[in-house]
């Protein structure tokens, strides 16, 4: 089977000027080519999940891993989750720190009888994986983080892109990343990782540790990005995905949900992929980072203007 993939690098605020478009695009499309030479290869949808996760995690241009935002107390606290479709098993940390990667711990956790594990838990088995410990402090987080507090963290939310020509300043958003795989063989996996959505209440929990944020089938799956608490409320994932396998095509049901989205106000974005290769992309924001190999061509969804909710091929 033609192996497809979808990546996202966070959704919400608007980019400044087309260097900022590249900027992103060249960090996404890295990831797209490295990730889709892997499935070429034969590799199994979760792993090429977790690659592609890890070196997003490793871009501080993206708030996951190095470069992840800072809760209120100026504290770095990620959340990871990872779902395989063929066996619909979920795993995921959350709050978890001085890792550089979270999804490895998601990975392990999915052949564990215990499949999510919160602060004290994640961190513990980082110390059973001799995971080393890691800071993923960048100096343009702090900064940022001392400047909220110097405010009084009167701004609610981080902004979703590392880098000072990216942010827009009136209208920081947040963001996480995401990867969602279809294998050779068929088979669908999705992963998502988070620093969270910056000067958060500690103990603060991501969709991205949640179905709600994260979740496959053998018919679907989907990733989610944006305000983790307007995610949570819609249920975002499991609803695509379930409405698929129930038998509604993945446009359909991307449409459908979002349109209520809209409906509700909420602000987010999702990326998704279908059992049959189809690709599909969604926002009630401004603006979706996001690329995809479509089996034939990479191509993003940077500059995607205009009243449409859904993108599809």
């Amino acid at each position: 089977m033609q192996p497809k993939l979808i990546i996202h690098g966070g959704a919400g605020s608007s980019l400044h000027g087309k260097g900022g478009v590249e900027i992103v695009r060249r960090s996404l499309y890295k990831v797209v080519e490295e990730v889709y030479s892997l499935l070429l290869s034969g590799a199994r949808a979760s792993e090429a999940v977790v690659r592609g996760c890890q070196m997003l995690e490793d871009d501080p241009c993206f708030n996951s891993g190095t470069g992840s935002v800072l809760q209120s107390d100026g504290q770095i606290r990620m959340s990871a989750s990872l779902m395989d479709g063929t066996t619909q098993s979920f795993s995921g940390v959350i709050n978890v720190s001085r890792v550089q990667n979270p999804i490895e711990l998601a990975q392990f956790l999915q052949n564990s009888p215990d499949r999510v594990l919160s602060d004290y838990g994640s961190a513990e088995l980082a110390r059973e994986m001799q995971i080393p410990s890691y800071n993923a402090l960048t100096e343009l987080r702090l900064q940022e983080w001392m400047q909220e507090r110097q405010d009084n963290f009167k701004r609610t939310m981080a902004g979703v892109v590392a880098e000072p020509e990216l942010l827009e300043t009136t209208n920081a958003r947040r963001g996480t990343i995401g990867v969602v795989v279809l294998d050779t063989h068929g088979r669908l996996a999705v992963g998502t990782s988070t620093g969270g959505k910056g000067f958060e209440r500690i103990g603060r929990v991501s969709d991205s540790a949640m179905p709600a944020g994260n979740y496959a089938t053998v018919k679907a799956a989907v990733s989610c990005t944006g305000i983790g608490e307007d995610i949570i409320d819609e249920c975002l994932a499991p609803k695509i995905v379930i409405r698929v396998t129930d038998g509604m095509s993945l446009k359909d049901a991307m449409q459908r949900s979002f349109t209520e989205a809209k409906n509700h106000k909420r602000d987010f974005g999702a990326i998704a992929l279908d059992a049959d290769g189809a690709i599909a992309w969604g926002k009630t924001c401004e603006v979706l980072l996001a690329a995809y190999h479509d089996g034939e061509k990479i191509a993003d969804t940077l500059e995607w203007t205009g009243d449409d909710l859904i993108g599809y091929c």
